[in-house]
């Protein structure tokens, strides 16, 4: 058949498909004003891809079926708009459906392109990325013995997902020490717990750790809050450190319990009336409206985390402590295709209460607090008195059977206690919330 045929036949079949497409985008669709007389119009550059097309099948030197011409050509068409986009394979769209259920097999990094290279957003805690020191920012330049550049986001996931206890091994560029480093990491299941570390410090200072957004995130974050009121708890620190983000519909509904009613939290704008939203606060019965709050964010604070920061931030609900946010402020819609795969596609950007898009540029929290990591324990201060190890291990032999559920209790406490005192951000958020209680004593005074 001519090429010309050809490509009459793939714009017939380009003008079935769309009508697969969801209702609203036809109806955005029909809404554009494209010119008959445009040289660049979409419909005269679909014969120009219909004439490609059939070249390819007819001439490439590995006979290419339809499918994988068309996959292909999808997958390059939506990495060329942003990092965010991808074109999902039926597979990959079932894959896809298991990043919001806690539960996959990987390395525990959540992973963008930022700046044209493949960067880490953070690590999840308690996974073989976060066991080998793998930090936000780190830049992965080479997985296996493949430079990573031009590398797209869902191949990078393919290669560094895999069946638990595989290898893989990976090149990190650290910038800011201007470090490379290699790793060889072991698969895993990645369990995500989404609360982490609930407790009182500081006497009646509540402290709650929120990992990243799940569907179950908001009902085990506000029975952790319940708990610690009923402990005794006057005030909260929420613990967004190397949050990755995840649903905004739970960080909308856990900016719910701080914000009075009529709020702005978050807004989005795209390109047509129909992707711009505005999210505000419906708080039902106000039981943590007057808590002092402070928030703590950092560079893998990321996309719904830094919603949430942000509507705490502007609505002047909550001091927001640490270092600036990751930037991840893009909206991404998932529409289906009719044959199983899927369009993951960037249809709208963030904007914060103050109409701040946090695209690229992150939050800034209120007090700046560098990041000072503990200091390791020197070689001279290891070496021990060895009557004294002796002594301690009749000591421990003694009490072994004394020991039991309260005593490791004690022991995990004793271990909180010193990695609150060792994190100087958290420190800093907590003479935070003393100042706020300060402060209110003097507003009820006077």
């Amino acid at each position: 058949m001519p090429k010309k045929s050809w490509a009459l036949v793939f714009l017939l079949f380009f003008s079935v498909t769309t009508l697969a497409v969801p209702q609203v985008i036809k109806n955005e669709v029909k809404k554009a004003d494209v010119k008959k007389d445009d040289k660049e119009s979409l419909y005269s550059k679909v014969e120009l891809f219909g004439y490609a097309l059939t070249t390819i099948q007819s001439e490439y030197v590995d006979e290419k079926t339809p499918k994988e011409l068309i996959y292909g050509s999808l997958k390059g068409m939506l990495a060329s708009l942003d990092p965010h986009s991808q074109f999902l394979a039926p597979d990959d769209y079932k894959d896809l459906k298991t990043e919001t259920q806690g539960k996959f097999g990987g390395l525990g990094i959540e992973i963008t392109i930022k700046d044209s290279l493949l960067t880490i957003i953070t690590p999840i805690e308690d996974t073989p990325a976060w066991r080998e020191g793998l930090k936000a920012g780190d830049r992965i330049v080479k997985i296996e013995k493949d430079l990573t550049r031009d590398i797209t986001l869902d191949d990078a996931v393919k290669k560094l997902r895999g069946d638990p206890g595989t290898k893989v091994h990976i090149t990190i560029l650290r910038e800011k020490e201007g470090l490379i480093k290699e790793y060889t990491l072991t698969r895993e299941i990645i369990h995500v717990n989404d609360i982490k570390d609930p407790h009182i410090i500081d006497e009646t200072i509540g402290y709650i750790r929120l990992t990243e957004f799940r569907e179950d995130s908001y009902k085990e974050f506000h029975a952790a809050l319940k708990k610690l009121k009923d402990q005794g708890a006057d005030s909260l620190i929420v613990d967004l450190r190397n949050n990755p983000g995840g649903l905004l519909s739970v960080a909308i509904k856990i900016c719910h319990d701080f914000l009075p009613t009529g709020k702005t939290i978050v807004s989005t704008k795209g390109r047509h009336p129909s992707q711009e939203s505005v999210a505000v606060s419906k708080n039902a019965n106000g039981e943590f409206l007057d808590l002092p709050l402070a928030v703590l964010i950092n560079e893998g604070s990321a996309s719904a985390s830094e919603i949430f920061a942000g509507a705490m931030k502007d609505n002047k609900r909550a001091v927001t402590v640490g270092t600036t946010s990751f930037g991840k402020g893009s909206v991404q819609s998932v529409i289906p295709l009719p044959d199983g795969s899927g369009l993951r596609l960037t249809t709208a950007k963030y904007f914060t209460p103050s109409g701040i898009c946090i695209h690229g540029i992150g939050i800034t929290p209120d007090v700046v607090v560098e990041r000072v990591e503990p200091r390791e324990e020197k070689e001279d201060d290891k070496k021990k008195d060895k009557s004294k190890d002796v002594e301690k291990i009749f000591s421990d032999m003694e009490t072994s059977d004394e020991a039991g559920p309260d005593s490791e209790k004690k022991k995990k406490e004793l271990e909180l206690k010193k990695k609150d005192a060792e994190d100087n951000q958290l420190q800093s958020a907590i003479n935070v919330i003393k100042g706020i209680k300060v402060y209110s004593t003097f507003q009820k005074l006077n």
